[in-house]
């Protein structure tokens, strides 16, 4: 097996326990650290250097953060074969990073459900992005 050095980190998640632990981790080995929203804003809180999603792609969270790693940077930077010559040209034409770590959590849909919430808070509470990413 062929390990990969970890040059670059996606984290976006809704349960923050251990966030600022992880992030401080990766950036002391030098680790670039891309991040959405909330998860950024706890980082940036914490001093962990993060740079935003947002700024990465080029194109602002949008729809009240409902959109915001749905990009093909994002996509292009985790599913890219970089033994593939072909991935790694056109990776290297849309100026895309590879991304070599993903840490994300799911939206709790199931538990605000079970809370008894109302049909705007589920909705609400239905993760795209997230399951996007996981592969």
């Amino acid at each position: 097996m062929n390990f990969v050095p970890i040059k670059r980190a996606l984290i976006s998640v809704s349960d923050k326990t251990g966030l600022v632990e992880f992030g401080q981790a990766l950036a002391e080995r030098g680790v670039e650290i891309l991040s959405t929203g909330g998860t950024a804003k706890a980082l940036r809180d914490a001093g962990v250097p993060v740079r935003d999603v947002s700024d990465y792609t080029g194109f602002p969270e949008m729809m009240d953060g409902r959109v915001k790693t749905l990009h093909p940077k994002v996509h292009g930077g985790l599913l890219g074969l970089r033994e593939d010559d072909a991935h790694r040209a056109a990776m290297t034409d849309h100026e895309i990073g590879a991304i070599d770590l993903l840490a994300v959590n799911l939206y709790p849909f199931e538990e605000t459900v079970a809370d008894g919430a109302d049909f705007d808070a589920c909705i609400e509470n239905i993760d795209i992005g997230g399951p996007a990413m996981i592969r």
